[in-house]
């Protein structure tokens, strides 16, 4: 990945993507909060929460970054975890109460390793009910917490890969990528339900949530001790969407862009490229500087092909 930045300004808002490697045990919302706190960054949000007992790639948005959401969240994620044959709980991982148990010792290592790969015939799965998940405004860990009923929902999920990597049974470990969205302690729980002894998810890591990946991740802990290194250790603008097209404008562009938040098309194209509807580039600056996420269309009036700001980067 691309170099990272020290902040610029006169404030103490950093503007960029922090990749951080979440603790087992606090909630996403809890780690931002202390970032939020400690590093004093009034405007911070994430791109896709992870679960208490999860670890791994956590996606903070910074400032400006915040903007980027929409563009990140939906990314595809990938995971490394651990089930547990034999019991289930109300939560479906270790942390929840346990409900059941069951004899797994007829089980082989090869038809567990086959129901793991069958995770990719799956094209739904049922919300857990200790999730953050709404019904009506209202969390459904809430709803559950406090035993009142709530519908059961469904949602349409993608899994692009599916594996078994470690069989010691009653446990396995398996790597899994999947649509953003995806609950993979649901995984395990259908897991148990096809092999009829119940399992229950023990361990996950986030490894990647595209295109940001573990190897680039710095702990929560470390953040916390150093927070005057917080701007050497996010991922400036500029460089927080690596599988966009980049287009750079001269200063008059630039400056056009932001007063009238639209260029001509080809300000953003070469001579051998066919213009499209729906087409989206990261515009920067003449410095190099993140200035908008831009989309192509026609005008109502007149018709003429341009680009439009998506969400509008530039500092005010």
């Amino acid at each position: 990945m691309a170099r990272r930045s020290r902040h610029r300004g006169s404030d103490r808002q950093l503007h960029g993507v922090l990749v951080l490697h979440k603790p087992e045990g606090p909630t996403s919302a809890a780690c931002l909060e202390r970032v939020k706190r400690v590093c004093g960054q009034p405007r911070i949000g994430h791109a896709g929460t992870l679960d208490p007992l999860a670890t791994g790639v956590l996606v903070v948005l910074l400032g400006q970054a915040t903007k980027l959401s929409n563009y990140l969240t939906g990314a595809d994620k990938t995971y490394v975890g651990e089930l547990e044959l034999g019991r289930t709980t109300d939560t479906y991982d270790i942390q929840g109460t346990e409900t059941s148990r069951a004899d797994w010792s007829s089980l082989t290592p090869e038809t567990v390793a086959a129901a793991v790969t069958a995770w990719q015939d799956d094209t739904t799965q049922e919300v857990p009910a200790y999730s953050a998940a709404k019904h009506q405004g209202e969390p459904l860990y809430k709803l559950a917490r406090e035993g009142r009923d709530a519908p059961v929902k469904v949602k349409e999920i993608t899994i692009y890969e599916a594996e078994a990597v470690t069989l010691d049974l009653p446990r396995c470990i398996f790597r899994v990528r999947c649509s953003a969205g995806a609950y993979v302690r649901s995984l395990v729980h259908s897991l148990g339900i096809r092999l009829g002894c119940g399992a229950v998810m023990t361990a996950l890591t986030r490894t990647q949530s595209h295109p940001f990946t573990l190897d680039m991740a710095v702990s929560l802990d470390d953040i916390l001790a150093e927070p005057e290194r917080l701007g050497e250790r996010i991922i400036p603008l500029e460089h927080a969407l690596p599988h966009w097209p980049r287009v750079a404008l001269d200063a008059r562009q630039a400056e056009e862009l932001k007063r009238s938040g639209r260029l001509p098309w080809e300000a953003g194209t070469t001579d051998a490229q066919a213009f499209a509807p729906g087409q989206r580039a990261l515009f920067l600056d003449q410095h190099g500087k993140a200035l908008g996420l831009m989309e192509t269309g026609i005008e109502k009036t007149g018709g003429a092909a341009v680009w439009t700001v998506l969400r509008g980067l530039w500092e005010a």
